[in-house]
């Protein structure tokens, strides 16, 4: 490995363990939960069936675990955050699923080659620093033939405008890609290009809360790239960044009775891997 490569994956690592920190911050799983039925149209949309075997990449607090479980599957879900793992052990036993749960880096799976039919992730493989890195490990332990389902952000959604909008404030690491692509077809056809074939089609998620003020409550109190970045600013720039957030809000916000209705799109992609 010359220089130049040894320096970018020090810095990619010095990168995911950055993240890692924000992520362990707050408490993903009370904004995680609310995204449950993203995780049951996923498994519809890669036509999921009993027994098969399946891993939940970057699984946070369950939601594509669990919706696979309730279809018979046979799921492993992994993440680097202990904490949400053993959130979603909570919700597992409470639903009587059997659930195998084990802590571990999107970027280097500790399975074998071709260990599983269906790989999933929503919302969560996204954020990988190595983004070409994580897409070759996903191909690598599904079975030739077998599919991959992921529910990604679009840079034009309510999210992807979020990050955008921490990152005017806060400037996101040299050289580190947006998550953001992962919601664009031509960025995952050049991800997986010569190894799968990627199908992919918008939808929305609608996030639903009490007013503006709740939802600015609940992800400055739980949802840790939120939590990091308010963390890292002044009181006059923190202020700044709220002011930016809450102009987003009310573009984004269809509600006219005080609540607070923001469909925020995102990209269902199912991806077949080739033989």
């Amino acid at each position: 490995m010359n220089i130049h490569a040894t320096a970018m994956a020090a810095d990619l690592a010095a990168v995911k363990s950055r993240q890692q920190r924000a992520w362990s911050s707050g408490d993903y799983s009370v904004v995680g939960v609310t995204l449950q039925i993203v995780g049951e149209m996923l498994c519809e949309a890669i036509d999921l069936r009993s027994k098969q075997r399946v891993l939940d990449v970057a699984a946070g607090n369950g939601n594509a675990t669990l919706a696979a479980a309730r279809r018979f599957a046979e799921v492993v879900p992994t993440d680097y955050v202990g904490a949400l793992l053993e959130r979603g052990r909570e919700r597992a036993r409470a639903e009587r699923l059997p659930v195998e749960f084990r802590e571990a880096d999107a970027e280097a799976l500790p399975f074998a080659d071709s260990s599983f039919d269906v790989v999933l992730s929503t919302f969560g493989v996204m954020f990988t620093p190595n983004q070409q890195q994580a897409a070759n490990e996903m191909v690598r332990v599904c079975r030739p033939g077998g599919k991959i389902g992921l529910a990604n952000w679009t840079p034009e959604s309510f999210i992807g405008q979020l990050f955008k909008t921490i990152g005017k404030h806060l400037p996101p690491p040299a050289g580190v890609s947006s998550p953001a692509l992962w919601g664009t077809k031509a960025h995952l056809d050049r991800l997986f290009a010569g190894k799968a074939s990627v199908a992919a089609q918008a939808r929305h998620f609608v996030m639903r809360y009490e007013s503006r003020e709740h939802w600015s409550e609940v992800f400055r109190g739980y949802y840790g790239p939120v939590v990091k970045a308010f963390e890292a600013l002044d009181d006059d720039d923190g202020t700044a960044l709220q002011s930016d957030i809450d102009a987003l809000l009310a573009k984004f916000n269809a509600a006219r009775d005080g609540t607070l209705v923001i469909p925020s799109e995102y990209l269902e992609v199912v991806i077949t891997r080739q033989n």
